[in-house]
């Protein structure tokens, strides 16, 4: 099976294409920004008719799109996420390839839901945020393309290469900097929220059985289960061997100023304002995955403790 995989070096990508290089049953070529990817090309800026050029010519089965950007002002969002994929379409539409699509959405583009409730794909989306809003039309674009495709909303990623600017990442920094230097206490703020964290390595065997599957439309991606970031702190604590006290500096509902790791004795810098999860999607997310497992034959294998633990491992080594 040739397989096209767009955005390799990314945080997921890269997952995904140890995934698909694994099975000996695929031929992988990547599409990227960077240099070490096969052919070089910029979704962003490139013209379709450059990438239904290249479609012609190697001729791939599945398309997995992973590319993306999660920061930035609407604008570089709108060109990254949403220009970007209405590039691919096109260049799909005119192909003579055929291949299917694997987009990978995320679930920022449900936005804020009930706390207790599990999301289904069925879930009116209402984006919080730009980040969501670009997410959400990409996948419109999608859905309304007439391709063979599928897209899988990701929830909230974890486990090796975790971003250190993500909450996850922030929380293994700051645990790593009290640790470095002694401090037993460590305030942390805005862990109020809770989110469904699924392993990396969880969503490239998604991707995986996406796209040997005849699955089309919307398919959640997640753990199934929401987490509080305080708890996730814990468990962190746990495997870095961290024997401190955890104070939380979380304020009323609605103020969601403090940050995770504002130290404990540094006067010269105040807590950012800014929560922990601008992701626009409040303070509670978990997703329903029946879709995943009945679809895909898809079930999460590791579970928040491990991806911790790597996380650690990887922050561990920057003392």
């Amino acid at each position: 099976m040739r397989v096209l995989l767009i955005g390799a070096n990314g945080y997921l990508g890269r997952f995904v294409a140890d995934r698909l290089l694994a099975d000996p049953a695929v031929q992988l070529t990547a599409l990227g920004r960077g240099d070490d990817a096969d052919v070089r090309f910029d979704l962003a800026t490139g013209s379709p008719g450059a990438l239904t050029r290249f479609l012609d010519a190697v001729h791939p089965q599945v398309v997995v799109n992973c590319a993306g950007a999660t920061r930035g002002g609407a604008r570089e969002l709108t060109r990254h996420n949403t220009v970007a994929v209405a590039t691919v379409c096109e260049a799909l539409r005119r192909s003579g390839c055929g291949a299917r699509l694997v987009q990978l959405g995320c679930g920022a583009e449900y936005g804020p839901s009930q706390p207790g409730s599990s999301t289904a794909e069925d879930a009116v989306p209402r984006p919080g945020g730009p980040y969501g809003v670009s997410k959400l039309a990409a996948t419109e674009l999608v859905l309304g393309s007439g391709l063979d495709a599928v897209v899988l909303r990701v929830f909230s990623p974890a486990g090796p290469g975790t971003p250190a600017g993500s909450p996850l990442g922030r929380l293994a920094e700051a645990m790593r900097r009290a640790m470095q230097s002694g401090d037993g206490d460590l305030k942390l703020g805005g862990l109020g929220a809770q989110r469904d964290f699924v392993d990396v390595r969880d969503v490239a065997r998604a991707v995986h059985a996406a796209s040997l599957s005849a699955a089309q439309g919307v398919i959640n991606i997640g753990s199934g289960r929401a987490v509080r970031l305080r708890d996730a702190a814990a468990v962190l604590a746990r495997v870095a061997g961290y024997g401190g006290a955890l104070h939380e500096l979380d304020g009323p509902p609605g103020q969601l100023r403090a940050a995770i790791g504002h130290p404990r004795h540094d006067p010269d810098h105040a807590a950012p304002a800014a929560y922990p999860y601008p992701d626009g999607c409040g303070s509670w997310q978990q997703a329903d995955v029946r879709t995943a497992r009945d679809r895909l034959g898809w079930r999460p294998r590791i579970n928040l403790e491990e991806s911790l633990a790597d996380i650690w491992m990887e922050a561990a080594c920057r003392i």
